[in-house]
């Protein structure tokens, strides 16, 4: 297999966040650019991942017909809205997704990075209307329908950074084929049994059919 690891832009101190922004943000990253859904940072990441999926497809060694996406947490919601946005995923393994539900997740949690969002609305109450609107074109809630391929998501049901309820409610839109892994007690975290799940749903739909000498899938 091969494999391509995605640089949040800004965040892990190797790539930049090259978008400039007409207004202030709260610390963090959930309010950047929060006035203008076209301005907003995360449509910039998810272009980014879809991007991403692009090139290694492209690359010589990959078989295209045979990409999976995978990630944890911000990086299990990023995985959520490439398989929205793009048709080349055969498996899509997001864990503990964030990026869920914006409405409900922003009244119930208090810890990670949703309570940056009450914290801009506190400040900006005008702000409101326009916040949601534009969280609503990157909340997982929306574009579950647009995901075809199939999708096992794991929730842990202690989680106080991504709450279940939030993933429970993109788990319910999800019209492709499904299927959630629930860990009753654990946090914002995944068991390493979860992790061997994972590599048998990646080697069946990836290698079932793979003839010798095809491209591996990535």
């Amino acid at each position: 297999m091969c494999v391509l690891s995605m640089d949040c832009r800004g965040q892990n101190g190797q790539s930049q966040n090259a978008a400039t922004f007409a207004e202030g943000a709260v610390a963090g990253w959930m309010t950047q650019g929060i006035r203008d859904p076209k301005k907003y940072y995360f449509r910039y990441v998810y272009a980014d991942a879809v991007r991403a999926l692009e090139l290694l497809a492209r690359r010589e060694e990959v078989d295209e017909d045979r990409l999976a996406i995978t990630g944890g947490s911000q990086g299990g919601g990023i995985s959520l809205a490439v398989a929205a946005l793009s048709d080349r995923p055969q498996l899509a393994l997001p864990d503990i997704p964030f990026l869920c539900d914006y409405r409900r997740a922003i009244a119930i949690s208090v810890n990670g990075p949703y309570p940056e969002i009450p914290l801009f609305l506190k400040a900006f109450p005008d702000q409101v209307e326009s916040a949601m609107r534009t969280l609503s074109y990157c909340d997982n809630l929306n574009l579950a329908p647009m995901i075809k391929c199939r999708t096992v998501i794991s929730n842990c049901l202690w989680d106080d950074v991504c709450p279940p309820s939030t993933i429970f409610a993109v788990y319910n839109h999800l019209t492709c084929p499904k299927q959630m892994e629930i860990y009753p007690f654990h946090k914002h975290e995944v068991p390493y049994e979860h992790k061997e799940l994972q590599f048998r749903l990646l080697t069946e739909t990836l290698l079932q059919s793979n003839p010798p000498g095809k491209k591996a899938g990535a």
